[in-house]
């Protein structure tokens, strides 16, 4: 199979290309074994390349980084969250219609600055050992 124009997302490169980053971010929560995600990689590939101006996209798979998808209470796959601000807004859970994920990216398109405004900064400082 050809390289994905999406990149796989890990723990060390979470922070600085979801939480920090300043466009929305779609990412796909996936496992390699998964017959819905291979069905779905398609069709993120085409959102990536239409979009990839206003929106970035990752995909993460599961089995290697199971805290990440713990944090983000992922029990299934694929699963398909949207940050703004470095948060999570929305999210859909297994073989979305094509046309359903097509119009939550162009409405994040649309809202995603002022879903971005409206959100507060994540204070990377904060620690519980002080």
């Amino acid at each position: 199979m050809a390289e994905s124009i999406v990149p796989e997302g890990n723990d060390r490169d979470w922070e600085s290309h979801v939480e920090r980053n300043k466009k929305p971010v779609l990412v796909m929560f996936f496992s390699p074994t998964c017959p819905h995600c291979r069905q779905m990689e398609p069709v993120l590939e085409d959102l990536a390349r239409e979009y990839s101006q206003s929106v970035d996209f990752m995909r993460l798979n599961i089995i290697r980084f199971t805290w990440l998808a713990e944090r983000y209470g992922v029990m299934a796959t694929p699963t398909f969250l949207w940050f703004c601000g470095g948060k999570s807004v929305q999210s859909r859970v297994g073989a979305v219609l094509p046309a359903m994920l097509k119009k939550m990216v162009e409405e994040m398109v649309q809202h995603g600055e002022e879903c971005r405004m409206r959100s507060t900064d994540i204070d990377f400082e904060i620690s519980g050992y002080g």
